[in-house]
């Protein structure tokens, strides 16, 4: 398990690098600071609140880890995506974006909520199979 984590380690260092190398060969490092800076922002004053308060909503409601893991994974699909979905109209060039983006965002989060459901179902199966005790 300790090889796991030192090799998961080395590799995101060495990622680590080759994202510093990238970042050196940008002209204007002014567009890259805003944009980072802006992206700090937006997590820190729209989006970890409204995780937040969406978990505290769901715990609250009895929404057990399952459907909250689902929502999460779905959350951050959809930020991924959000970029492309947003965008205004079909690029000049097709193959910049070659992809229907929006179908599969949408398989991806059909996957998800199947995925979720049939935990929730083995559960509710497994849980009725067990004897009292």
């Amino acid at each position: 398990m300790k090889a796991i984590r030192v090799l998961v380690g080395v590799a995101g260092v060495a990622l680590m690098g080759v994202g510093a190398s990238l970042l050196m060969d940008v002209g204007d490092l002014t567009g890259v600071l805003v944009w980072l800076g802006g992206a700090v922002v937006l997590h820190d004053a729209l989006i970890a609140p409204l995780v937040l308060l969406v978990g505290l909503v769901l715990v609250r409601g009895g929404v057990r880890g399952p459907v909250r893991g689902a929502l999460m994974a779905a959350g951050a699909l959809t930020m991924v995506a959000l970029p492309v979905l947003l965008r205004p109209g079909r690029p000049a060039n097709s193959s910049v974006l070659p992809l229907d983006y929006s179908r599969n965002w949408l398989i991806a989060l059909v996957a998800v909520t199947t995925v979720t459901a049939l935990v929730l179902a083995t559960r509710r199966f497994a849980h009725r199979r067990r004897p009292p005790s």
